[in-house]
Parts: C-alpha cells; structure tokens; sequence
C-alpha cells in the first residue's frame, strides 16, 4: 500500500517468486505448494491510511494475474504484524476485497491464528475476553469455530503449531506470535484437536482442501533444533494430525 514505485517493486518481488516455483514444478522436485505472500505494511501504517486495504487488495490482484500467468497460486500470510491482515476480521475483507479466490487464499499458521481471537493489535475484533482464563476450554473452543468459519474457506495452506498466547518481535515483524514447541508446558492449543477446526468443515467432514502441512518453527535458536528431542516433539505432533485428519487416495 506504498508508493507506486513501492508496490511495483513488491510485484516484481511476486513475479521472481512465481518464476522459481514454476520452474521446480517443471523440474519434478516441487509437485504441490504455494507462494506466500503478506502487505509488506505494519498496522500504525494502515491504520493511517483510511485506503490502506483497497490499495493492498489493487497490489494483490496484480500478484494474482502473474501467479496465473505461471499456473501458482498466492496464500496470504495470516500474521498480526501485517497492516490490513492484523485480524481475522481484516483478513476476510481484503480477502474478498481481491474476490481471486482460486489464485489467492489464506495461509493459516496455528499459532498466529490464536492470537485472532484475543485482538492483538485489534482489540475492537478480538472474540476471547480481556482477562479471559485460559482453563476455560470451551471458551477457546468456541473462539476457533468463530475464527475458522471465517477462515477455512480461504485456507489453501496450514501449518501446525503451538502458541503459549504471548507474542515477540522487533522491527516489521514487531508484536507476531510466539512459536512453541508442542509439549511446552504453557502452549494453550491442544494441536491434535484445534487443527481439526481449520481441516474439518463445519458439519464435522474432511474438506481435503490440502495436500500438505508442515511445522513452523522458525523462532526456535538453533541450540534447540539440534536437540533431537525436539524432532521428536514436532513429529510426534504432526503425525497426530495426520492421524487424526489424513487420507489415503483410492487407487
């Protein structure tokens, strides 16, 4: 939502991108994936601008054409450090702002996502209650359904994670979700249960709307990805997802 010359430089960015998933799918080592993409914006930005989301929905129908034009698809990354993506209310609207809903979806991260539903840089849409107490299990139930009715529409990329409900950062990635390792004694998500909100409809069916999931641990320091306790943390996670939500194609 920049200047123009700002924005040109961000499709450009697009563009590079598109280009190098097309040609690792032509190569055979990339058969499934997506382009991530964000509004490069913080919120005090966007919400300075009362033109911010129209602009940032004009700057993703571009990127949708070129990701078209290259046969990928775009997922926007749902973070509240993202001016004009910072709620899960915002979200939906630039989503349908940009209305390209075969070329860009939603990119849901587990751990980001928990903290839609306590209005982190939003409090005017946060669905959980100031003050809210954490044992209170329905209360976080009902507070995803809300979240991923909204949402899982969208989705077209899912990563499992924990979140403790706090959040860390610096810079343009200031006030973002703090990522857990799954048997973090303060993560708040049961990741086997809530990752069926986003990967079941709302009647209790598989959408099969993905391929594939993957863990993000990208705030973890490197002293502990290189415990192997750690893998067998996340694998264990993971392979409860699938357990409970995979399928196998019939032949």
């Amino acid at each position: 939502m920049g200047k123009p010359e700002e924005r040109r430089r961000f499709v450009e960015q697009v563009r590079k991108a598109s280009q190098i998933a097309q040609k690792l799918s032509e190569l055979g080592i990339r058969p499934y994936g997506i382009v991530r993409i964000d509004s490069a914006t913080d919120p005090a930005s966007w919400a300075n601008d009362p033109e911010g989301s129209k602009k940032i929905a004009s700057t993703f129908r571009e990127c949708c054409q070129i990701a078209e034009d290259h046969g990928e698809r775009l997922a926007a990354e749902g973070e509240i450090c993202w001016g004009g993506m910072h709620s899960w209310k915002r979200m939906v609207e630039l989503l349908e702002l940009v209305d390209r809903p075969q070329t860009l979806g939603f990119q849901a991260d587990m751990a980001h996502t928990l903290l839609y539903t306590m209005g982190y840089n939003a409090p005017e849409d946060s669905i959980l209650p100031q003050g809210f107490d954490w044992k209170d299990a329905r209360k976080v139930q009902e507070a995803l359904k809300t979240l991923t009715n909204a949402l899982r529409p969208w989705t077209l990329d899912f990563h499992v994670a924990q979140n403790d409900a706090s959040v860390k950062g610096s810079g343009s990635h200031d006030k973002t979700g703090r990522h857990c390792l799954p048997d973090d004694p303060n993560g708040k998500l049961n990741i086997a249960r809530d990752a069926g909100y986003w990967l079941r409809d709302d009647q209790g069916r598989l959408t099969k709307a993905l391929q594939h999931i993957c863990w993000d641990g990208c705030m973890f320091p490197n002293d502990v990805m290189l415990q192997p306790q750690t893998w067998n943390s996340i694998l264990g996670a993971m392979i409860s997802v699938r357990e409970a939500y995979g399928w196998e194609e019939q032949a």
